[in-house]
């Protein structure tokens, strides 16, 4: 374009009363623009964070692959056998034994409530299958006692400790559903009582761990699982999370029946696709808000034709083109399109950051397992939403320009 044709535009964009400042209509188009622009940042970024933060919390107390066998029994008898060739495996960063049980707590009260019981090898988080040991609001992972009548050192959730008031030092009792005995003075069945000694208290901010778990030594576990030198099964890390599918399915292969091998996105998969379909839905609702901006920059450009078709008129009798017409009228549905996408991006981008950093909007830990709205900027999402933005302002421009172009000179001039 020429300096007359920007020229031109720039003048045609400004109010007449006021050549200084933009026209009232000029900027409420392009206000629209900057509020679908800050919208969908916004939200993309928002659904981005919850998929990011949902990913690290489960994956704090959830390996990325679990090896399980088949069977009513659930145990893993050759775990060793097992261990040493999921090792092997190029992309295993970890591995080692787990038991997953059931129990009842009880912490010297009358209430007694469910738990999940989890056994591990002691570890300080150097070289861990789970990033587990790095979220201890006290203690730590080794189960060090200091009671000489219990059973094993423990550590729980911060809120199932804060519910039983059982901290460190606190002697708690689990009653394991494995290994009762049927009593013929009773004549019913004896449950085992296990006492043990909190040694640690971790806070890993996804509800469901912090609510439930308790975690004991593996040799703890399979003496209250009833076990014995069986396992529930092997946990892996991974060198990337989002191959674990693929790992997963190259053990299956390698070990064969009855062995089976679950990733974390497997486990989840109900979870993250919800959230993609909602990512990408809320992305399609909120585009419409830029659409309707554009239909703001159409309206714009047309009123502005219609305004102007006089001086348009005298325009090309002066010796100016269609072409020129055409690109003058582009020219402010571009300005104003690449105005209101800089400031939407420019607030968008802030707006995100702050939601994030000061936590604005908090939410209900035992609904949706996180206790505020994450979010998470990627480049490429802030780049289609630009992108997007300013594709639909330039075509929202070849109507009202292609309208501009067309006009006769002569018919242009005598128009009242």
């Amino acid at each position: 374009m020429r300096r007359v044709e920007w020229w031109v535009a720039a003048r045609y964009l400004r109010s007449r009363r006021a050549s200084r400042f933009f026209s009232l209509i000029t900027l409420i188009a392009t206000t629209g623009v900057a509020l679908g622009v800050m919208a969908l940042i916004v939200v993309t970024g928002v659904m981005s964070g919850l998929q990011k933060d949902l990913r690290e919390k489960i994956l704090v107390a959830n390996p990325h692959v679990r090896v399980l066998t088949y069977g009513e029994g659930l145990r893993l008898e050759d775990w060793r056998r097992v261990l040493g060739v999921a090792a092997e495996a190029p992309d295993v960063v970890a591995a080692a034994p787990f038991v997953l049980s059931q129990g009842l707590m009880s912490a010297g009260h009358d209430y007694a409530e469910g738990v999940a019981v989890i056994g591990i090898e002691p570890d300080t988080g150097t070289v861990a299958v789970t990033g587990l040991a790095r979220t201890f609001a006290a203690g730590d992972l080794t189960f060090g006692t200091r009671a000489a009548d219990v059973d094993g050192g423990v550590v729980l959730g911060r809120r199932l400790a804060d519910r039983f008031s059982a901290f460190p030092g606190t002697v708690i009792t689990l009653v394991s559903p494995a290994g009762s005995s049927f009593s013929a003075a009773l004549g019913a069945y004896v449950p085992r009582f296990y006492r043990y000694e909190v040694s640690g208290v971790f806070d890993t901010g996804m509800y469901e761990y912090d609510n439930t778990y308790v975690v004991m030594s593996r040799g703890a576990a399979q003496r209250f699982a009833g076990l014995d030198s069986a396992v529930s099964g092997v946990e892996l890390r991974v060198r990337d999370p989002w191959h674990a599918d693929r790992v997963a399915r190259a053990l299956e292969e390698r070990l064969g029946f009855p062995y089976r091998a679950l990733d974390w996105t497997a486990q989840n998969s109900s979870l993250f696709s919800a959230l993609k379909l909602e990512k990408l839905a809320m992305s399609v609702i909120l585009l419409l808000i830029v659409l309707v901006a554009a239909f703001n920059i159409v309206s714009t450009l047309t009123m502005a034709v219609s305004d102007r078709t006089k001086e348009i008129g005298i325009l090309r009798a002066m010796g100016m083109t269609a072409a020129q017409i055409r690109r003058i009228f582009m020219a402010q549905g571009i300005v104003v399109g690449v105005a209101g996408t800089a400031l939407g991006a420019l607030g968008g981008v802030a707006l995100a950051l702050a939601v994030d950093r000061y936590r604005l909007v908090a939410l209900n830990p035992t609904v949706y397992f996180i206790d505020h709205l994450p979010v998470e900027l990627a480049v490429t999402d802030v780049g289609a939403v630009v992108g997007a933005s300013l594709l639909i302002a330039a075509v929202a421009t070849l109507y009202p320009a292609g309208r501009a172009a067309g006009l006769e000179p002569v018919e242009a001039i005598r128009h009242e």
